[in-house]
């Protein structure tokens, strides 16, 4: 049975990511991937991806995730990631 402390200091949410696999084949590349699977691996990030968000237009032109129903974009997949890590704090 946890603990009162044990409540207090685990009740942030996990933060829900979702990706489209399509924007991720094209956007992540070898050199971001491992930086994302260290990300990924915390147990505050939940993360899911689908064959598609019907965000289309968004797809073609950059990286982008829905982060908590919430679509977020980048330049680059390190910058996505770096917003990630922003909002996972």
């Amino acid at each position: 049975m946890p603990t009162f402390l044990s409540k207090i200091f685990s009740s942030k949410k996990k933060l829900k990511v979702e990706f489209c696999q399509n924007n991720l084949d094209q956007f992540v590349d070898e050199q971001s991937f491992p930086r994302y699977e260290e990300f990924f691996s915390s147990n505050r990030v939940e993360y899911k991806e689908y064959e598609c968000l019907s965000e289309c237009k968004t797809c073609r032109q950059s990286p982008y995730a829905k982060v908590d129903g919430q679509i977020l974009t980048a330049d680059t997949a390190f910058e996505l990631l770096e917003k990630l890590k922003a909002h996972s704090q």
